[in-house]
């Protein structure tokens, strides 16, 4: 999905021009994966644009940091301020927010410590990231064979750079397998998370997602999703599920800042179907949520003007 430009970019506290916002090509992150980063997105509501969940984006950017050892030369509250003022600069109701720490140049070898630490926050307009038949139909998925990460082999609690490697190869492959995602499990064979994406099933009425220990990264959509359940009145559990659990799910479907909520019709061409009523219910309740039409969740949305 090409990028729609906007005009400011934050760099290192300045607002730089989209096309000035460059980096040197011996930026250690470039060439070592070092960096961290986070997706936000921002929405339109009745009292202008809204960051959904933002602090708690940026608390979990800090502890990405730190599993990482890199010293972020800003607090949490100056990042959030950062990003509200580059949304309002740019003029936007709703976008996707990037913020992303990154080793820059002066160092190279596989010693980071000594390597600056830079960091950036870009915005820009961008549609669902599976797009709007996704959204409405479900998407079809394949399980893939490359595994997610072992936890002791990189870091899965953190969301650095580097790691989407892992991802990006599952993506591909699922896209040239003639699918929409791809579902990777974990070294030892449970279900972990999707490309870029957690993923819930519904057995017996109840709904199900796998554990952080079965490598999948602690969503901020999913814990927003898990609490929409509940509050619908729905069982909620983590659970270690296996291929076929996904096979036999009575629905299913993936949760993310870019995805958002999107039905899952089709794992290895075992068809789940239509949307079913669960998924639908906490799709519609989401996206009233992030619009600010929920009294009981308005505490998620931090609104750009005060």
């Amino acid at each position: 999905m090409p990028l729609q430009k906007v005009d400011r970019i934050w760099m290192d506290g300045e607002l730089v021009p989209w096309d000035e916002a460059k980096v040197h090509v011996l930026t250690h992150s470039l060439h070592y994966g070092s960096g961290v980063f986070e997706g936000i997105r921002a929405y339109a509501t009745d009292r202008g644009p809204a960051v959904f969940r933002l602090t708690d984006h940026i608390h979990r950017l800090f502890n990405s940091a730190k599993i990482y050892l890199i010293d972020i030369p800003w607090t949490p509250d100056q990042l959030v301020d950062a990003v509200k003022e580059t949304i309002r600069v740019n003029g936007l109701d709703a976008c996707y927010v990037r913020p992303i720490v990154y080793l820059g140049y002066g160092e190279m070898g596989l010693n980071p410590l000594p390597c600056p630490v830079n960091v950036s926050i870009a915005v820009w307009p961008w549609g669902t990231y599976l797009g709007d038949e996704g959204l409405r139909r479900g998407v079809r998925t394949k399980i893939s064979t490359w595994h997610r990460h072992d936890p002791n082999a990189v870091p899965v609690a953190a969301k650095g750079t580097g790691m989407y490697s892992n991802s990006s190869l599952a993506k591909v492959e699922a896209l040239k397998a003639g699918y929409d995602e791809a579902i990777l499990l974990s070294p030892q064979g449970y279900v972990s998370e999707c490309t870029g994406e957690n993923l819930f099933v519904v057995k017996n009425g109840r709904i199900l997602t796998p554990p952080v220990s079965a490598g999948a990264l602690e969503g901020i959509t999913q814990d927003s999703i898990s609490t929409i359940a509940r509050d619908l009145g729905y069982e909620i559990a983590e659970a270690n599920l296996l291929r076929t659990d996904l096979y036999l799910a009575e629905e299913a479907f993936l949760t993310g800042t870019a995805a958002e909520v999107v039905p899952i019709r089709s794992v290895d061409d075992r068809e789940i179907g239509d949307p079913g009523p669960i998924t639908r219910a906490i799709q519609e309740t989401y996206f009233a949520t992030v619009r600010g039409e929920v009294d009981r969740y308005k505490d998620w949305l931090e609104h750009v003007s005060a």
